[in-house]
């Protein structure tokens, strides 16, 4: 989250912003506030309180928002879905660290990151969630195979949202 401040209408400098990002990701924080004179910056990622889940912290990075709904998911992803109505089923279950909106793919013309059948390690990345235009990777956090894809891109989640079921 971005939460910048002040008088003036200056532009933001997204060079210096995403240098501020990737500072933070090199330096493991979660939270920085800069201050100088009327101008503040307040950049948040994950979760403000430490969340249990089967996945890692995720990685904020920036990419260009899209400027149209998500194509519709791929025959595996939308299989995946209808198979899965049901998070509750039974498995293990990979879940979301943060709120925002999931996308399966990293561009509307991509092919999802892993569909059911995909062999994950704790660094493969499974989806990006958007926060507020900062586009955060997912990573499985676990071994395993993916089993069902619980939900579609475009769909709004939640912390701990059980986004996808697997078997080690």
């Amino acid at each position: 989250m971005v939460e910048p401040s002040s008088s003036g209408d200056a532009p933001f400098d997204l060079d210096k912003l995403q240098q501020l990002v990737e500072m933070m990701e090199k330096h493991g924080l979660n939270e920085v506030h800069l201050r100088r004179g009327d101008e503040q910056w307040r950049l948040r990622r994950g979760a403000k309180e430490p969340v249990q889940t089967a996945s890692h912290q995720p990685q904020a990075y920036f990419m260009p928002s899209p400027s149209h709904a998500p194509a519709a998911a791929s025959a595996p992803a939308a299989q995946s879905a209808t198979a899965a109505a049901d998070p509750n089923a039974g498995g293990l279950l990979i879940k979301s660290p943060t709120i925002g909106t999931f996308y399966a793919t990293p561009s509307p013309t991509d092919p999802p990151f892993v569909g059911v059948g995909s062999v994950v390690t704790p660094e493969t990345v499974v989806c990006t969630i958007e926060q507020m235009k900062v586009f955060n990777q997912i990573q499985a956090g676990v071994s395993g195979t993916i089993t069902a894809v619980l939900v579609k891109s475009g769909d709004a989640v939640e912390f701990d949202t059980p986004l996808f079921r697997y078997s080690s």
